[in-house]
């Protein structure tokens, strides 16, 4: 069987060269339009050039019609910007999984963020038949079996041999039982993820002592996990994310903060109002990745500020973490 040359390395992405390193990456996440202009992809690209390692393409992100995301993978490349492209477990089954990874990776792609996936009852199409063929689990232990050792998952060869992947999942640190989660983690790295994403933390203690957990056993050692850290948009956005969002815990002091952002200024004035929320969600921001950075086990921040690209060089710079490093002249 052929053997790709990747110096080493499983794929030789970016992200991964930095991870090896020991540096403390940064990745945001970039929504693919409802529509099929690439000039979307490319403004949103120039305002996380240089900012960030990498960049999430999301994967019909809450169920909803949007550009693929191994398209919008690929303008990315073409831009000298480093794609991780979402899959998910709704919309294909293993064969179509497959299939588009071969096609991604030949177009220049090396890392993939393994989903579920939303269901398909919360977007624009909730008719739609879903297909969860395996789940999340089971697809990156798929992708890994074609990164290590060349197969489809039905055991055949893939041509021209191994798949240069970095493979990467989700984690939830909240989600109940909360002392199942690092047992929920410790099965992704078990079948083959390379790095984890988590979902949003507004909840600093709650997340070290997930953490502490997950160092006990080793999983930090094992894996690279990346913290996923969000700005708040306003009191409204911060509230229903606390009451509203399954398995997402949002401190009350976060809540009063975006609160008093807004203090003295009339309802009247939504621009100053909104202003002044945003300030307050991206300094919030800024002070997580600073706490984030000092516990033990987190090698770097996904930052998730959706449709919002243009709060993630504020929040990078406000947090230290420029310029990036380069690995090996990259």
């Amino acid at each position: 069987m052929a053997e790709v040359s990747t110096n080493g390395y499983k794929s030789g992405s970016n992200l991964e060269r930095l991870i090896r390193a020991g540096h403390f990456v940064v990745t945001a996440e970039l929504g693919p339009p409802k529509g099929w202009q690439r000039e979307v992809i490319e403004r949103k690209a120039e305002l996380l050039r240089g900012v960030v390692d990498a960049v999430n393409i999301t994967d019909n992100q809450t169920a909803i019609v949007r550009m693929s995301s191994i398209a919008a993978g690929r303008i990315l490349v073409e831009l000298g910007l480093e794609p991780i492209i979402q899959m998910t477990c709704r919309d294909r089954n293993r064969l179509g999984i497959q299939s588009d990874l071969l096609g991604a990776v030949a177009l220049g792609i090396r890392n993939v963020l393994c989903l579920t996936g939303d269901h398909q009852s919360f977007g624009n199409h909730p008719t739609a038949k879903n297909v969860f063929d395996i789940d999340s689990i089971q697809l990156v232990q798929m992708v890994a079996r074609m990164r290590d050792e060349g197969l489809f998952q039905c055991g055949e060869e893939v041509e021209g041999g191994r798949v240069p992947l970095f493979v990467g999942a989700a984690a939830n640190p909240f989600g109940d039982p909360f002392e199942f989660r690092p047992y929920r983690l410790a099965k992704k790295v078990a079948a083959g993820a390379d790095f984890i994403q988590t979902q949003l933390v507004y909840d600093i203690p709650r997340f070290k002592e997930y953490m502490k957990r997950v160092v006990d056993m080793g999983l930090h050692e094992k894996v690279a996990i990346l913290a996923g850290v969000g700005p708040l948009k306003s009191t409204g956005m911060a509230r229903y994310m606390r009451d509203q969002v399954p398995g997402m815990i949002v401190a009350d002091e976060y809540v009063k903060r975006m609160q008093d952002a807004v203090k003295g200024i009339p309802k009247e004035d939504r621009k100053a109002r909104r202003e002044a929320w945003r300030a307050e969600g991206i300094k919030i921001c800024i002070e997580q990745i600073q706490q984030l950075r000092e516990i033990e086990g987190v090698a770097g921040v996904h930052i998730m500020a959706i449709e919002w690209e243009e709060a993630v060089r504020p929040i990078v710079e406000g947090a230290g973490l420029l310029p990036r490093p380069s690995v090996n002249g990259q």
